[in-house]
């Protein structure tokens, strides 16, 4: 399915030249031709990006720029500014206002049709990976999953998740908790380069996280990423309960329950794409050991043999 661009200029000679050429891209296109008109049409179709004139009747574009990033429904959507202004201050106030980028009229038709892929491929980029750690987000582990499938090398398919994260958040709050996070992906990330430089490391979201790696080497790297992450998350804690071995949480009868030490649980399925059509149900698999693990004490990976 096509993006939709929503073009906003109260000039029709202009809007029309724009439409033209973003549809003889591929794109789709609506034009508005007011700013009260562009808001209104940003709320109901949802845009994937607005090009947005400055100086507009009924609401300029800077005022249209500043709702949309107010407004929940469309704070995320894509706005490139249209200005026939060079002048240094109209430029700021555009970005101020929230706008992904600036294009100064006159403009060459390639040029704007390259901002907008331009644009649209970095926000896809930016959802396609974790901002936390950095690390590539479902898009991509699922795209990645897909790739290996159409290849003719078995490959393991690793699901880690950690243990007692809830109590460790609720009892540290959630800026430690972030640190957990990051400690666990630097731990796999490191790992997983030694144990196999063709690895992949994904973030679910929160504190789960897939690996790939060949089927030879995955019980190398789960013993190894469960020892460096147990001799490491001792120091998140404060001392007296790194010394006891656990953190007491207050439930909502204000009664106090006993969490042991943070562990991380791994689930593991071998994927043979000779045999697996469907990476559904390779990492439905994955979860399912996953789970498996986590009813273990301490930190364990669970591999599935069922198919071996």
């Amino acid at each position: 399915m096509a993006d939709l661009i929503l073009v906003a200029d109260d000039d029709p000679d202009i809007a029309r030249f724009v439409e033209v050429n973003l549809k003889l891209d591929g794109f789709e296109v609506a034009v508005a031709n007011d700013g009260e008109q562009a808001l209104q049409m940003a709320l109901e179709l949802h845009p994937s990006l607005i090009l947005l004139d400055v100086m507009m009747p009924k609401m300029n574009g800077v005022e249209v720029c500043r709702h949309i990033r107010a407004d929940r429904r469309t704070a995320q959507t894509n706005v490139i500014m249209l200005t026939a202004k060079s002048l240094g201050a109209d430029k700021i106030a555009g970005l101020t206002a929230g706008a992904d980028d600036y294009i100064i009229k006159p403009f060459d038709p390639l040029e704007l049709v390259a901002r907008v892929h331009s644009t649209l491929r970095r926000t896809r980029e930016m959802r396609a990976q974790s901002p936390l750690t950095g690390l590539p987000g479902n898009v991509t582990i699922e795209a990645e999953v897909k790739h290996r499938l159409n290849g003719d090398q078995q490959f393991a398919i690793c699901y880690a998740d950690l243990d007692n994260f809830k109590a460790f958040n609720d009892h540290y709050g959630f800026m430690r908790g972030d640190k957990i996070i990051v400690f666990t992906a630097d731990t796999i990330v490191r790992v997983a380069s030694e144990v196999d430089e063709n690895s992949f490391v994904g973030h679910i979201g929160g504190d789960d996280f897939l690996i790939l790696t060949v089927a030879s080497a995955v019980e190398k790297l789960c013993s190894k990423i469960i020892e460096q992450f147990d001799s490491g998350v001792a120091s998140f804690y404060d001392t007296v309960d790194a010394e006891r071995g656990y953190i007491e949480v207050e439930n909502r009868q204000k009664v106090a329950n006993r969490f042991a030490m943070l562990s991380i649980s791994i689930g593991v399925a071998i994927a043979n794409p000779a045999t697996v059509d469907d990476h559904r149900r390779i990492a439905e698999t994955a979860t399912e050991m996953k789970t498996f693990a986590k009813t273990q004490e301490g930190s364990v990976y669970a591999i599935d043999r069922r198919r071996q």
